[in-house]
């Protein structure tokens, strides 16, 4: 890499930092101010916010690195147009399709760190951030339905009506079904702790069995219960499906398929984290043409905005478009893939437009 590619990508680089320092710390005053109202609750205090705010953090970065991208490319490239850099760099005989190139090698980097922080960071303290949230305010999992969380387990559906912070059920309800759709058993326990093995220990357990001689009901103190649904399920509950490891996604997408459920949601959020090596290129990409004005011309302010707002434009485009693509049942991987797209054929035909000017 020559002298001056490493120079683009020094100055690329640490404009991009810094604004993603400031966003960074921006969504975590939001998240200050957002939690201060929680304050009282429990043991809920100013030590547990602040350390909820703390563990939040890797959460943004996934949302934050984008437009962090696309801002620093902007200010780092209008810098090296009010030096007059960027005109040397063009008689050096840089070409247009080449700053692309550095810049989608810039982008590739961001966007493996980002990868880096959102896979193996991110689900951890989002899930510890949640726990801890839960335990101090005394609150349980939130829940599918007014009536708890529901789960297909093969012939059976199972009703918790509490999922605690460390993962144990209360309040369970098992309906069991043979194969044609008649209700066998309803097993309820008043609690149920995770063992191993996809073993349940359900404790104080009351089952009620309809048999052809009438209706039987049996107390236990304790009973082992065998289920498919397991800790790593349940911790869906406590992580946005955005913030999922990949691997934690793809098991919960098994699960749903095998139990005839929808998976759209989380395939889209499969999908997303993907095809997130390419977004951050694309955002990066996006800013060049901002670049081609003259110093003199002035109106640099605007051009910067405006690439701001392009960015913007991205980033809602891409929730817009995977709100609707699950309201319509499109294919996850085009909803996923058609913002990206779109905005990298506008970034490359307006690179193209100034190349022929």
């Amino acid at each position: 890499m020559n002298l001056i590619a490493r120079y683009l990508l020094k100055e690329v680089g640490f404009a991009a930092g810094f604004v993603f320092l400031a966003l960074l710390v921006l969504f975590s005053f939001f998240d200050l101010v957002n939690e201060l109202g929680n304050m009282g609750r429990g043991s809920y205090g100013l030590a547990q916010v602040a350390l909820y705010v703390l563990l939040s953090i890797p959460g943004h970065v996934y949302e934050i690195v984008p437009i962090a991208a696309l801002i620093g490319t902007l200010f780092a490239l209008s810098r090296l147009v009010m030096n007059s850099e960027f005109a040397v760099m063009r008689v050096s005989g840089i070409s247009n399709w080449r700053l692309s190139a550095y810049l989608g090698i810039a982008g590739f980097a961001f966007a493996m760190i980002a990868m880096s922080v959102g896979e193996f960071m991110a689900p951890w303290s989002e899930q510890a951030a949640q726990k801890l949230k839960l335990r101090a305010t005394k609150s349980v999992v939130a829940q599918s339905f007014r009536s708890g969380l529901w789960v297909k387990d093969g012939n059976a559906f199972v009703n918790v009506r509490e999922v605690q912070p460390d993962t144990s059920l209360g309040d369970i309800r098992i309906y069991e079904f043979n194969d044609k759709w008649e209700l066998l058993r309803i097993t309820g326990a008043e609690n149920g702790v995770w063992q191993k093995n996809q073993i349940w220990q359900l404790q104080k357990v009351t089952d009620t069995s309809f048999t052809a001689e009438g209706i039987k009901i049996q107390a236990e103190k304790n009973r082992s219960w065998r289920s498919v649904l397991s800790p790593d399920i349940l911790s869906v509950l406590l992580v946005a499906p955005e913030r999922m490891a990949t691997p934690v996604l793809l098991r919960y997408i098994r699960h749903l398929k095998e139990n005839g459920q929808k998976t759209s949601r989380y395939e889209m959020a499969l999908w997303s984290k993907m095809l997130y090596p390419f977004a951050i290129p694309v955002m990066m990409l996006l800013a060049l043409p901002f670049a081609f004005h003259s110093p003199r011309s002035g109106g640099i302010s605007l051009k910067v905005f405006l690439g701001i707002l392009a960015g913007l434009g991205f980033h809602l485009s891409n929730r817009l478009v995977a709100h609707v693509g699950l309201l319509n049942d499109w294919p996850p991987i085009l909803t996923a893939i058609t913002p990206s797209l779109f905005f990298l054929g506008l970034a490359m035909g307006s690179i193209r437009w100034l190349e022929r000017r």
